[in-house]
Parts: C-alpha cells; sequence; structure tokens
C-alpha cells in the first residue's frame, strides 16, 4: 500500500508537467502529422480524405499530359536551408568561441558584465533587430554611403537580398545561442591544465588543440544544435534580408498555410523538418551518450 501511494505522489507531481507537455507540445505535433496525410481544400483547410499527395509533391508533380514527373524544386530549397543553416553554425562557432574563451579568462566579476553584454540583443524584438539590418546592408545603407563617402567605391554594391544577408542575420540573431554553451563549459576549465601544458613546452594551438577544445566539446555541440535547429526553420531574416528570392523550409511552409492554401503541404514540410531536428537530437544524444559511457569506464 505505501509503495503504491508513493507512485501516486510521484506521479501527482509531475501531472501537472505532463499535461501542459501532451496539450501544447504533443498535440498540436499530431494535428500537425495528420494533416499532412489528407486532402488540400481549395479555399483552404483540409479535407477528410487520406492521401499522401502531399509527401508525394515533395518530389513529384504533375505535367500537361497528367503524368508525374520528377520535381526538384522542394528538394533544392531544402538542401539550401540545411546549407545556409550549417554556414551560420560553422560561423557562430569561429566567432563564439573566441568570445567564449575570452569572457571565461576574465575575473568572476568582469564575466557577468559582458554575459549582460551578450544578452542585450534580446531585449530588443527580433522583427526590428533584423529589419535595423536592412538599413545597414541595402545600397542606400551606412556600409554602402560610407564606402562611397570614403572614396573607396564610385557605385553601391548589392548585399541584401541575398544568400549572404541571409547567413548575416541568422549570426546575428543565434550567436548569443552559441557563445553562452561554449561558456557554460569553459567556465569550469581548470587554468592549471593550461599552466601545466605551457611548462611542457606546448604551443598555444597544442594547448587549444589538445586540452581547451576537448574540455569545451560538450558546450560546442549543444550550441551548434541550439544554432542549427532554429536556422533552419528561419522565416524572418528569409523573409526580410532574403527578400523572398532565396526561399528557405521556414518561408515555405508559411507561404503554403497563407497564400498557397496547401496545409497538408504545410504540414508535410513541417514534418520534414521535424524529422531533420528529431534526427540531430538523436545522434547528440547518441554522442553524449557514448562520451559519458567512455569517462565513467
Amino acid at each position: 500500500m505505501t509503495i503504491v501511494l508513493d507512485r501516486l505522489k510521484a506521479y501527482a507531481g509531475v501531472a501537472p508537467a505532463t499535461l501542459v507537455i501532451g496539450v501544447f507540445m504533443i498535440a498540436p505535433l499530431m494535428i500537425i502529422l495528420a494533416y499532412s496525410f489528407l486532402e488540400p481544400n481549395p479555399y483552404g483547410g483540409v479535407r477528410p480524405t487520406f492521401s499522401t499527395g502531399a509527401y508525394t509533391k515533395l518530389f513529384y508533380e504533375r505535367d500537361l499530359f497528367d503524368e508525374m514527373v520528377f520535381n526538384a524544386t522542394y528538394l533544392k530549397i531544402t538542401f539550401r536551408s540545411l546549407w545556409i543553416a550549417a554556414v551560420s553554425v560553422i560561423a557562430c562557432l569561429l566567432i563564439g568561441f573566441p568570445v567564449a574563451y575570452y569572457i571565461a579568462m576574465q575575473p568572476a566579476d568582469r564575466r557577468n558584465l559582458l554575459i549582460l553584454l551578450i544578452t542585450i540583443p534580446f531585449w530588443t524584438n527580433l522583427l526590428i533587430r533584423t529589419y535595423c539590418w536592412i538599413l545597414v546592408l541595402r545600397d542606400t545603407g551606412l556600409i554602402n554611403n560610407g564606402l562611397m563617402s570614403a572614396g573607396l567605391i564610385d557605385s553601391p554594391f548589392t548585399m541584401l537580398y541575398s544568400e549572404g544577408a541571409i547567413v548575416l542575420g541568422l549570426i546575428y540573431t543565434y550567436i548569443p545561442f552559441m557563445v553562452l554553451p561554449i561558456y557554460a563549459s569553459l567556465e569550469r576549465l581548470d587554468l592549471r591544465l593550461i599552466e601545466a601544458s605551457r611548462d611542457l613546452y606546448a604551443t598555444k594551438w597544442g594547448t587549444l588543440r589538445q586540452i581547451v577544445l576537448p574540455l569545451a566539446a560538450p558546450g560546442i555541440i549543444a550550441g551548434s544544435i541550439l544554432v542549427f535547429i532554429p536556422g533552419l526553420g528561419a522565416f524572418i531574416a528569409p523573409e526580410l534580408l532574403g527578400g523572398g528570392k532565396n526561399l528557405m523550409l521556414g518561408s515555405l511552409v508559411q507561404l503554403q498555410f497563407s497564400s498557397a492554401r496547401n496545409w497538408p503541404f504545410g504540414s508535410a514540410l513541417a514534418v520534414v523538418i521535424m524529422a531533420v531536428v528529431m534526427l540531430t537530437l538523436m545522434l547528440y544524444a547518441r554522442n553524449a551518450r557514448k562520451n559519458g559511457g567512455g569517462l565513467q569506464h
């Protein structure tokens, strides 16, 4: 009887969290999954008829003779999204790691101030922050006007509405997600290890490669995932800085639920994004489990 009561108390303790997760997370995901296997209503919504047409549309389309032919358009958008998200991760890592290392090497009282400065951009709405980049990158923006005033260029060069502008927007938006996990790993770094490596005549690169990077690996992996996942489904940066010319998966999903009114296809695209995210998280969990097992051994 006591064991049963203890179990009931344990279940009662997690019941509110389970209810919230079930209602606000699992249920919407199940609705999206169900919609992806239904037929679209021309005026929006879905028809309660089972169909795999949304997933077929990812790879095929009907030509003038009503025959199914291969269509690589959506695959290109998918690979573009993966490419831009991956480039953003690499750029955030190249910028964020030195920043996190510098902060971790500072005195404790100064670290808090530097971390506060890293989080300041989150105090402003993302839409406003992204729109400000338009004022900087456009042909009559701050960069072009400054270069022309200095006599370095005769005419403005195009920076806006390109994949580079999208990557820049994603880096600016998500780089704190890279800095903070790496800093959390480096903060626990024992400085005596670095001193020992110097006493053993290790070069700075050797110390970085053999001591700092292995200890910072959990933060690097966590930061990469935190940048890659939202970057893959980003909508605001591709829409504003890409000008709608360089579609990504997030923009394509929004397009299907608004002007195209093809809810099943939009749901299928969302399922694809979730599948990529789940695969990434599974690889991370497997790697973390492997490393954890090695440490315990």
